[in-house]
């Protein structure tokens, strides 16, 4: 594939790493077209183009995806909610940007998965994209079937996309679950680069990590997108490790998915 595209759809761009990709991935699309519900800022020239949508708005979601070659699809609820607050955004919006893609003959999405789609699996475990899903709240649940749409719409309509299981995407890892789960912004941007532009990837389920020194997920399932990490939390190490320790019986020193897997139910 070539590595410029002609107008590229990044969702979610109101977010943390939308910010960070609505910079980083100026030079890889001609026109860049940033969506959000709210709170984005202007286009800044000819280059951006700023349209507001809901993502369980199916119309909306169709008028956003037309004229797009591909799509970085970051939208969504990103933390562990109700239900119902996932249920609009995360699954019926990922429905609804796949058929819109389907419909305007979009051939590649870069889909914004989640490491709590295995989140159940133990931190004592190294896992690669085909062990088996274990979600850990509703986000992760919506994050799932994200994957399964990917799969159905690349077999039934040849929509190529590569699914990202985002470890913890920050400036710098938060606590010691997150020095093996850490994903630095320049790695981000490297990795989303190689999953626009990568030929023939099929549907491929890629773990969103830097080169940590303790790592969970083993990436050679992938490894035809060519993405090698270049930072690592292991800098941080000291200043993490001088945090109060997390007692045995935490879940953020128990499962990969950590403190998500205790999160909920709501509303009770």
């Amino acid at each position: 594939m070539s590595n410029k595209l002609g107008r590229l759809l990044l969702t979610g761009a109101a977010g943390g790493l939308g910010k960070v990709l609505r910079d980083s991935l100026k030079p890889s699309t001609d026109v860049l077209r940033l969506s959000d519900i709210a709170g984005m800022a202007a286009a800044e020239g000819a280059h951006e183009e700023v349209v507001p949508c809901d993502l369980g708005d199916k119309a909306a979601v169709d008028a956003l995806v037309a004229g797009c070659d591909a799509v970085v699809h970051l939208g969504g609820v990103s933390v562990e909610r109700p239900f119902e607050e996932v249920l609009e955004a995360n699954i019926k919006g990922v429905f609804h940007l796949y058929e819109a893609a389907r419909r305007h003959t979009a051939k590649r999405i870069v889909f914004a998965s989640s490491n709590h789609v295995i989140g159940f699996h133990k931190q004592t475990e190294t896992i690669d994209a085909g062990a088996q899903k274990r979600p850990d709240g509703y986000y992760g649940l919506s994050k799932s079937f994200g994957e399964d749409v990917a799969q159905f719409y690349f077999d039934r309509y040849g929509i190529e996309t590569v699914s990202i299981r985002i470890g913890s995407s920050f400036p710098e890892p938060l606590n010691r679950r997150m020095m093996s789960t850490w994903l630095s912004f320049r790695d981000l941007t490297t990795l989303v680069e190689k999953s626009l532009f990568t030929s023939d990837v099929k549907h491929t389920i890629v773990y969103g990590v830097s080169a940590n020194r303790d790592v969970w997920w083993d990436n050679s399932a992938a490894a035809h997108l060519g993405y090698v990490p270049q930072d690592s939390s292991e800098q941080f190490r000291a200043k993490v490790e001088a945090q109060p320790p997390v007692a045995p019986t935490d879940p953020n020193a128990i499962y990969q998915g950590g403190g998500f897997t205790a999160q909920g139910p709501f509303g009770d």
